[in-house]
């Protein structure tokens, strides 16, 4: 564990309680997959740097912005960390990482594979710096294998991962899901990585050459897709698009209500079957020994869902959402971003932290998620949101690395920061 973190960062920033306290983190990564695993570390009290380009910084900070020189996503995504400014197609710049990776406990990536080796700071470059340093490589195809120099993003690895194809209508063209699940994933496989690396170096483990967890954003997607591969083998079935709903678990779905809305419903356990049945006011299908087993009901899926569409059409959200529930059957609203933000239990729960942010020179109150998982007496904080760009530059480059006003100075007139 890195030790080294000043006390006047620690202090500032109320980490000594959380989990990751005392672990430094160095992000050389862009977009969404690498800062997500990154943050994660921050959430539970890591210390995390993250290098950005100077003058542009991450891409991510003009996605999805309407106002203001930062976008959200950026705010969101870069939440707990300190950015510090670095060219690292230079040669000072590169030097500076590295001294500054010398003094980590993990460096995390999402660079094209050898972008880092031509850089002169791939893994054995960094763990000559630093033995027991982990590295999170994550990148499109991996780090081996014949597609590991194609340039790789979330959406096409989620269509090469199988995702992509049996996301929609069967009679429709194959659409994304409307969220960055393969970068997620990938980052989440990231940090579960570089933890794993981390307890087994804390075990003492022996491990031959550099510590390095390697993360492909199709794998990752790949990993999430059950039984795809399984199935086709055993059955020759080649899982085609559903709609809304998973093959073979049902009932299953979303369904309209009476006020134009729709609620969630998943009952297709079989004891939760009975139990949905008997609510809509079809006792005779739940207690069907024909429809005991999962395959039957996908069978019959249009009769069943037929009739709980006819007894969610005579009840508003709200009302089939608690019926739903005092029967034991798992239920609920499809929510949109305002509904979210109305919710008691999201509020309950603490999903839905307050933060102050400067957009066009105003101070404004901004709701950010929570933290994820929730661990008893040192549960993980969102201290502040994503940063300026550069803002923690000198302060990591004088309290870390010992730089003096004047080689600062030249850094930044050399255009290094």
């Amino acid at each position: 564990m890195t030790v080294e973190t000043t006390s006047a960062h620690r202090a500032a920033t109320g980490v000594d309680s959380l989990p990751l306290s005392g672990i430094r983190v160095l992000e050389l990564g862009n977009f969404i997959a690498a800062p997500f695993a990154a943050r994660i570390f921050a959430d539970f009290g890591a210390e995390v740097i993250k290098v950005e380009r100077p003058g542009s910084g991450d891409e991510l900070r003009g996605w999805r912005r309407s106002r203001g020189d930062t976008s959200m996503l950026f705010r969101t995504m870069a939440r707990n960390k300190r950015s510090l400014t670095l060219d690292l197609r230079s040669d000072e710049g590169r030097a500076t990482a590295l001294d500054i990776a010398a003094r980590c406990d993990v460096v995390i990536e999402n660079f094209r594979p050898g972008t880092l080796e031509r850089w002169g700071l791939g893994p054995d470059t960094l763990t000559t710096a630093n033995p027991d340093l982990v590295v999170v490589r994550i990148s499109g195809y991996g780090q081996t294998g014949p597609y590991r120099d194609r340039a790789g993003f979330g959406g096409v690895a989620e269509a090469f991962g199988g995702l992509r194809h049996v996301t929609g209508y069967p009679d429709r063209d194959p659409v994304r899901p409307a969220a960055p699940v393969g970068d997620t994933l990938a980052g989440l496989y990231g940090a579960v990585g570089a933890l794993m690396l981390l307890l087994g170096r804390a075990r003492g483990q022996r491990h031959e050459g550099p510590r390095v967890a390697d993360v492909a954003l199709y794998e990752s997607v790949f990993m999430a897709m059950e039984s795809l591969i399984p199935d086709y083998d055993a059955y020759g079935t080649v899982r085609e698009r559903t709609a809304g709903n998973l093959p073979g678990v049902v009932p299953s779905g979303s369904y309209p209500t009476r006020d134009g809305g729709t609620v969630m419903i998943a009952g297709n356990a079989s004891g939760v079957f009975a139990r949905l049945m008997t609510l809509v006011g079809r006792p005779d299908l739940g207690a069907d020994p024909a429809l005991a087993d999962g395959s039957a009901r996908d069978a019959r899926e249009p009769e069943l869902n037929g009739a709980i569409r006819e007894w969610t059409a005579q009840r508003t959200v709200a009302r089939a959402v608690d019926e739903l529930s005092e029967a034991g059957v798992p239920a609920g609203p499809v929510y949109d971003a305002e509904d979210i933000t109305r919710d008691p239990h999201y509020a309950a729960r603490g999903m839905l932290n307050p933060l102050k942010v400067d957009i066009d020179g105003e101070e404004e109150e901004i709701r950010f998620p929570g933290v994820v998982p929730k661990l008893p007496g040192a549960p993980g904080e969102t201290r502040w949101a994503g940063p300026a760009l550069g803002a923690h530059t000198e302060e990591v480059l004088g309290s870390l690395l010992g730089y003096d006003a004047a080689r600062i100075a030249g850094l930044r007139e050399r255009k290094v920061i």
